[in-house]
């Protein structure tokens, strides 16, 4: 056999077991069965268990883990928790679909009911709780727990329904927060205006457009500065998201229909390119965050979650500018602005905990046990005065401790900062106002959608593109695509596990595939030159 022969054989042989090699890597071992209760905990065996969370370079948040840590292991040394911290969610959210092949998830994981959405699609990575908080030994309340946790009627039933995905539970809450307007008051009250104690969609506008105008220099009239930017808005998919809501118009259904592309959307398209153009708004992603604009007298409306509460104000504890950019002002904290006054309407968002099945019945029990530890007074309660957050659990809100720490009086200190402290009454006065979106395979791309429209609509605004009818239904039709809303949802005609939005390819699969395609091309070339030969020797 001549050495090209032997070449393509061995091409066809590697070509032969390269499908079954990538598809093992980029789809892994789906052999995982279901979880089936707590009898495979051993108490004497030792567990080690990996937890990923999110941390906003706080450090108390920090120390908080590391303590709970510290703390948890003391009350169950047979169970060891190695935490891996992380800078936002999204980056959670892509090293566990990427992790989902290799069977090598966390065990715990901080995350959004969103994102589990995904998770859940690979045959039973992500375990269902319910059976778990009902177990005898080991659920909420149960006899055999070692600490003081919460029983399932010291849950917040609102709170435990946001994490209901497909009628189970596939999270417990962890902490929760909204969105709250900051306002500069001084700014405010300088152009002639009072501030209520709702603020409307209509007065945001006008107040913002007043801001806006300049001088013939460029200078802003309202402070004297070069820089001014009067409606700033953090999380554009949620301001898309709950003026729909206020509005009673479309955005999705839980079997994943969706109905974001209407009317109302594009109505309120048009006030964001209006007021953009105006100069009376901007958005994170263009500007950068509220909190600097705000405290350097360079935003009038700053509107960010109430968590980034200690960043807002002349003495926020997590202030980022420089000390001598912070002006003096007097600053306000109010619900973020509506369309109906009478009936306030509001996002509830906040971070979940969710648990990842392993082969070990007992390691998912000792999961279970720390992810109930993180629920505990001896948590909530510590974590909850880092920033503008609120326990999850009835326990830990109707405590005397944390009873005692929401009426303290004022002062300068992170624990009770004002500003803080005026976003959580601002959360805990609202919490039946509070809403969430149906979850569904594909709901993090809807989420992302939304705040892309009016991105988009913005930045074309700044390029002095032309935003009419044909723009919003180009812009309609090109975030459809790009974020695959026909396909999302599992009731989808032929939507399979396999059409999941499950992240980027890994890069070892798509490298596999290039070289599947490299061997075939060159069998190719070769079945062409065999050909070529045979002629050749007929002729002769």
């Amino acid at each position: 056999m001549s050495l090209f022969k032997k070449a393509a054989s061995f091409l066809l042989a590697l070509s032969l077991v390269l499908p079954v090699f990538v598809l093992t890597s980029c789809h892994g071992d789906r052999g995982l069965v279901p979880f089936e209760g707590t009898d495979a905990f051993d108490p004497d065996k030792t567990y080690e268990i990996t937890f990923w969370a999110k941390n906003d370079t706080n450090k108390n948040q920090t120390g908080i883990y590391a303590q709970s840590i510290e703390d948890f292991e003391k009350i169950y040394p047979n169970i060891k928790v190695k935490i891996r911290l992380y800078a936002d969610y999204g980056r959670i959210y892509n090293d566990v679909i990427t992790n989902i092949s290799t069977l090598t998830t966390p065990n715990v994981c901080i995350t959004y009911p969103d994102h589990i959405a995904t998770y859940i699609t690979g045959n039973n990575v992500v375990v269902p709780l319910d059976s778990l908080f009902e177990d005898e030994k080991y659920g909420l309340g149960g006899s055999e727990l070692k600490f003081d946790g919460p029983d399932r009627d010291e849950m917040i039933e609102k709170y435990l329904d946001e994490c209901i995905i497909d009628s189970s539970h596939y999270a417990v809450p962890f902490m929760r927060s909204t969105e709250a307007c900051y306002i500069n008051v001084t700014l405010l009250e300088q152009m002639g205006y009072t501030l209520p104690d709702v603020l409307t969609w209509d007065f945001i506008w006008e107040v913002a457009d007043k801001a806006g105008e300049q001088d013939e220099d460029g200078t802003f009239k309202v402070n004297g500065q070069k820089t001014m930017i009067p409606f700033l808005y953090k999380s554009t998919d949620n301001m898309m998201i709950q003026y729909l809501r206020q509005r009673g118009a479309g955005y999705s259904d839980p079997e994943g229909n969706i109905g974001i592309f209407n009317d109302v959307t594009k109505e309120f398209l048009y006030e964001i390119a209006e007021h953009t153009g105006k100069k009376a708004f901007s958005t994170f992603a263009i500007s950068s965050y509220p909190a600097n604009f705000l405290n350097a007298g360079q935003c009038v409306f700053a509107v960010d979650s109430t968590a980034g509460a200690t960043w807002m104000g002349k003495k926020a504890p997590h202030s980022d500018i420089a000390e001598d950019a912070v002006v003096d002002y007097e600053l306000a904290v109010r619900p973020i602005p509506q369309y109906d006054p009478e009936r306030p309407v509001m996002i509830s968002q906040g971070p979940s905990i969710c648990i990842f099945n392993k082969r070990d019945g007992g390691e998912v029990v000792a999961s279970w046990l720390f992810a109930q530890y993180l629920i505990s007074n001896d948590v909530q309660l510590k974590y909850a005065e880092t920033e503008g957050y609120i326990p999850v659990t009835k326990k830990a809100q109707e405590s005397d401790e944390y009873k005692a720490y929401i009426d303290h009086p004022y002062d300068d200190t992170e624990t009770y900062y004002s500003v803080k402290l005026d976003a959580t009454k601002l959360l805990l006065g609202n919490i039946e106002n509070t809403f969430v979106t149906p979850v569904f395979n594909g709901s993090a791309s809807l989420r992302d959608a939304a705040g892309q429209m009016i991105e988009k609509t913005a930045r074309s605004v700044r390029r002095k593109e032309n935003v009419d009818d044909a723009y919003i239904e180009n812009l309609f039709s090109d975030v459809s695509s790009l974020y695959r809303l026909d396909m999302v949802g599992a009731n989808k005609v032929g939507f399979s596990p396999s059409d999941a939005d499950l992240g980027p390819m890994p890069g070892m699969a798509k490298g596999l595939f290039i070289l599947l395609g490299a061997i075939w091309c060159l069998m190719g070339i070769y079945v062409c030159y065999t050909a070529v030969r045979k002629k050749k020797r007929k002729k002769s």
